[in-house]
C-alpha cells in the first residue's frame, strides 16, 4: 500500500468510497455545504492505492474562520473490506504532516472524538467556533498545526470570501 497525490485519474473511484460510506444524505450536510463550489486542495488530497486500486481517500477543504484561515478536513473514507488495517491513520498523519509543512495553521472537522483525539483534534478547541447549520457538537472537533494558532480566534466558519457582512443562517448547538 502506499499513499500519493489524488489524481484526475482517481476521481471516480474516491466518489465512489465517499458515496458507498456516506449516502445520498450527505449533501446535506452542513460540511459538505461548505465543500460546494470550492476545489479541495490539490497539494494535500491524497488517495491510498494498492496495486492501483484507491482503497482509501482524505481531502481537506479551504475554509476561514471571520477571516482566519483553516483547514477542514474530509472526508476520510476507507474501503470498507480495508477498514482496521491503519490505512486512515496512515493518511490522516501525512495529510496533517502535509498542511504543517505547507504552512497551514488550523484544521477543522465534523468526526468522532475517540478515532480524531490520537491526532490532536478536540472539542475544547471548537467551541467558540461555529458552524453555518446544525452538527452534532460532541463531533465538531478542532486541533491547532501550530501550538496557539486559535488563541483570540473565534466565530463562523465559512467558505473563503463567504461570510464577509453575510449573517450565517444557524451555528453549532452548544452541549449544556
Amino acid at each position: 500500500m502506499k499513499i500519493v497525490l489524488e489524481s484526475e485519474s482517481h476521481e471516480k473511484d474516491v466518489a465512489a468510497l465517499v458515496a458507498d460510506a456516506f449516502g445520498p444524505d450527505r449533501f446535506a450536510k452542513t460540511v459538505y455545504r461548505l465543500r460546494d463550489g470550492v476545489e479541495a486542495y490539490a497539494s494535500l488530497s491524497l488517495v491510498a492505492l494498492d496495486g492501483g486500486d484507491v482503497i482509501g481517500s482524505l481531502r481537506f477543504w479551504p475554509v476561514e474562520i471571520e477571516g482566519t484561515p483553516a483547514l477542514l478536513l474530509g472526508p476520510l473514507v476507507i474501503s470498507p473490506e480495508r477498514q482496521g488495517e491503519g490505512i486512515g491513520s496512515r493518511l490522516m498523519k501525512a495529510g496533517l504532516a502535509r498542511a504543517a509543512e505547507q504552512g497551514h495553521r488550523i484544521v477543522v472537522l465534523v468526526g468522532d472524538e475517540p478515532y480524531y483525539r490520537r491526532f490532536g483534534f478536540t472539542r475544547a478547541l471548537a467551541r467558540r467556533l461555529e458552524l453555518p447549520g446544525w452538527v452534532d457538537p460532541a463531533r465538531f472537533l478542532a486541533r491547532e498545526l501550530v501550538s496557539g494558532a486559535l488563541a483570540g480566534v473565534a466565530g463562523m466558519i465559512g467558505r473563503p470570501g463567504d461570510m464577509v457582512g453575510v449573517q450565517a443562517p444557524a451555528k453549532v448547538r452548544q452541549a449544556a
